[in-house]
């Protein structure tokens, strides 16, 4: 079983339109966003996406002259109840594993929080073991879309 998915990350230029542009590129080329962050400072900003073809993604991309780079992150099943994300962080807060980001989006029955960490493998391991789950690619690639 995969413990990670890819995201898909942008450097973004501090300017007008750099958001539409990256995003007008991957419509234009059929890659869904199933869930973004962007945070910023003065000079740039950091798009963080999971999308429905991350390759695909970062290639149509970077042939449009876009930085873009593929981040492996753990996905994590999010139950729909009250203090869930709460026991998930601390059973890997107890496991001793660094969480460097996370955001979350809502998946159909489940939440989803992707997560940053300096070891997915373990992340994976813990949450499993305390009765969580991980979205694996074909799941997490697709979340919300009809077919």
């Amino acid at each position: 079983m995969g413990i990670t998915i890819q995201q898909l990350s942008v450097f973004l230029e501090n300017r007008e339109g750099r958001l539409d542009e990256v995003l007008s590129v991957l419509a234009e080329n059929d890659v869904n966003i199933v869930a973004l962050s962007l945070a910023d400072t003065t000079e740039y900003g950091m798009l963080r996406m999971i999308v429905s073809d991350p390759e695909k993604g970062r290639t149509v991309l970077r042939d449009s002259g876009i930085t873009a780079m593929l981040t492996d992150v753990v996905a994590l099943r999010v139950p729909h109840e009250t203090g869930s994300l709460s026991r998930a962080m601390h059973q890997i807060m107890e496991g001793n594993v660094n969480i460097e980001y996370m955001y979350a989006f809502a998946n159909g029955e489940d939440a989803s929080a992707v997560l940053k960490c300096d070891d997915p493998a373990k992340v994976a391991e813990i949450l499993r073991a305390s009765g969580f789950d991980v979205w694996e690619a074909p799941e997490a690639y697709v979340s919300n879309i009809r077919l």
